[in-house]
């Protein structure tokens, strides 16, 4: 079953529906494992998972909770630790993390973490005769210095987050597009205010919104998707993301070029 997007009400309904299930036929219950699965930072929208609610309605209702956190570890936190560590959440209180490389730690590959009793159970499950896809030790290396530089330089992370909240701020009220996401989340989407009748429409559109701010010098991409292999596809957006290495003036500039693309297209 899937809940509308981090909506904590619509997600406790569904929970509530399948407890009434599992009342009326504890048997089947006693032997159906329950799991709650969700984004830290969802790629397709920008915004946080809720936690401390998820946490709240994982005792509640009794599930495991699973977190992918590719686009939260490496970003939120005070040391990067990811969403527990920003919501000050015990990291015990999630059963299963997972991570894929690719984004903070500019590599390939990925990891799970969770209780030694998790981790056990994967290791055995996951062992090199049932599967075996070992990073080449090049990469292997890149992720051990990602996650050096991360502990060395723990203040970045407090310079990400102010800069995340400035460059939300600065695409505040554009014309004819939808800011999505959350202020403290690097990863932002700009959706059409009023969308056309077919997904191509309004890609074609977000397409002149691109082409308009590459004139001025800087490059946006249309986020692309399997759109045959979604279950539920995203309406078309404009990803917009950051990383420490951007001045403060560089965002600006960024975000007024973004509002003028914007007004000569909808204006």
């Amino acid at each position: 079953m899937w809940f509308e997007h981090n909506d904590m009400d619509d997600l406790e309904r569904l929970l509530r529906e399948q407890k009434d299930k599992d009342d009326k036929n504890p048997k089947k219950a006693r032997v159906t494992r329950r799991f709650l699965v969700l984004e830290g930072v969802y790629v397709n929208y920008g915004d946080i998972a809720p936690l401390p609610k998820i946490i709240e309605l994982k005792y509640k209702f009794k599930v495991r909770l699973i977190i992918d956190e590719s686009a939260s570890f490496g970003v939120l936190g005070l040391t990067g630790r990811g969403l527990t560590e920003h919501f000050d959440v015990p990291v015990k209180e999630v059963d299963l993390i997972s991570v894929s490389m690719e984004n903070s730690l500019a590599t390939i590959g990925g990891f799970c973490c969770g209780t030694s009793f998790v981790v056990d159970h994967q290791r055995l499950s996951g062992a090199g005769y049932c599967f075996s896809a070992s990073l080449p030790p090049m990469l292997a290396s890149a992720a051990i210095e990602g996650l050096n530089i991360i502990e060395q330089k723990p203040e970045m992370f407090g310079e990400l987050n102010e800069k995340a909240k400035l460059l939300y701020g600065e695409l505040e009220g554009l014309k004819g597009l939808l800011r999505e996401g959350s202020e403290e989340s690097p990863i932002l989407h700009l959706r059409l205010l009023e969308p056309f009748e077919t997904f191509e429409e309004d890609e074609e559109k977000l397409k002149q919104v691109v082409a308009e701010a590459m004139r001025d010098g800087v490059a946006l991409t249309i986020a692309r998707y399997l759109k045959n292999e979604e279950k539920f596809l995203p309406p078309p957006s404009i990803r917009v993301t950051l990383n420490i290495q951007l001045s403060n003036e560089e965002i600006k500039h960024g975000a007024q070029v973004i509002k003028q693309a914007a007004e000569s297209v909808f204006g």
